[in-house]
């Protein structure tokens, strides 16, 4: 019995130091400038470009092939969402605003591959000078620092508007689709791809589901999580969507993310111990958090909605 207590409280033991490093270091939403300096963080100390490359979201992993690259299936994700959402029939030379653009990952493909003329925004600093640095001359790409609640555009400038995994930032997601309808031409298209809850006013969480939102929303800088018909409802119901959304869950295709997000940190030990030792630090303070991601997303607790609607 005595044998079998021991790593039993060893067990609550790291759960109670973990939580209370947790609790010390968390990135709790207070507002858009915690967002801001979360990601000048993350990007100043290089950690994430240095596993995950330029494309800081999720892959897409074809049902028939989940053996592909972790870089290779962000990039696939891009091309994935292009097609789905119809941006392939834009013409070469559209204007797409790219909201949430990160180190500008995406918008560097939307220009290569398709001929779009991007800009992106981001609420950090830091992504946008690291973007600029990243971009070679002569692509049609250019970043700014701009807050996606106040987009500083006139109405119907752009083509298309592309957001993938930023929403789950915005407090305010009728505010978040506003701005982004108001700035797409009539007829124009809106792509989008977030991180969403299930209904939990339908199926309301258990109490360890409960727990695990509360570290998921403390520890990347998320304010609140809604549903993938709630967030479809409020496309819907805007003046400028005219009703005509579509909407899915890609959990299928995305979930294999998480766990090779992981496995990168073993399959590219040197992007890790190049940065020094407090890279391996903060490198292992965020597996916990993807390792409640994998768990949230799996269970159907979480779901990673895409939507599409022409203004």
């Amino acid at each position: 019995m005595f044998e079998l207590f021991i790593p039993f409280f060893l067990l609550v033991l790291f759960i109670l130091i973990l939580s209370i490093i947790w609790r010390i270091n968390a990135r709790k939403f207070i507002s858009s400038g915690t967002v801001a300096s979360a990601y000048d963080a993350w990007t100043q100390d290089k950690l994430l470009e240095r596993l995950w490359g330029e494309h800081i979201h999720l892959g897409f992993y074809p049902s028939r092939k989940k053996n592909i690259d972790f870089r290779e299936a962000k990039v696939q994700f891009v091309h994935e969402l292009v097609k789905w959402s119809d941006l392939d029939k834009l013409p070469k030379g559209s204007r797409i605003l790219d909201v949430g653009c990160g180190i500008g990952g995406s918008s560097r493909i939307l220009a290569k591959y398709y001929g779009f003329n991007v800009t992106g925004i981001t609420i950090s600093p830091a992504q946008v000078k690291r973007a600029r640095e990243l971009t070679p001359a002569g692509l049609n790409c250019s970043f700014q620092v701009m807050d996606a609640l106040n987009l500083k555009f006139d109405d119907g400038v752009f083509d298309a508007v592309w957001s993938v995994e930023a929403g789950a930032h915005m407090k305010d997601k009728a505010k978040f689709a506003d701005e982004m309808l108001r700035t797409l031409r009539p007829g124009g298209y809106l792509a989008l791809a977030d991180w969403n809850s299930r209904d939990l006013k339908a199926y309301p969480p258990s109490f360890i589901e409960r727990l695990v939102l509360k570290q998921l929303l403390e520890q990347w800088v998320h304010p609140n999580f809604i549903s993938i018909n709630d967030f479809g409802n409020i496309l819907k119901t805007n003046k400028n969507s005219a009703g005509r959304v579509i909407s899915e869950n890609w959990n299928t295709y995305t979930n294999p993310s998480w766990f090779d997000s992981i496995i990168e940190g073993i399959r590219r030990p040197f992007a890790i111990l190049s940065l020094g030792p407090l890279a391996l630090i903060k490198s292992i303070r965020e597996v916990p958090t993807i390792l409640l991601m994998n768990w949230a997303f799996g269970k159907g607790l979480m779901e990673f909605g895409v939507y599409k609607c022409r203004g």
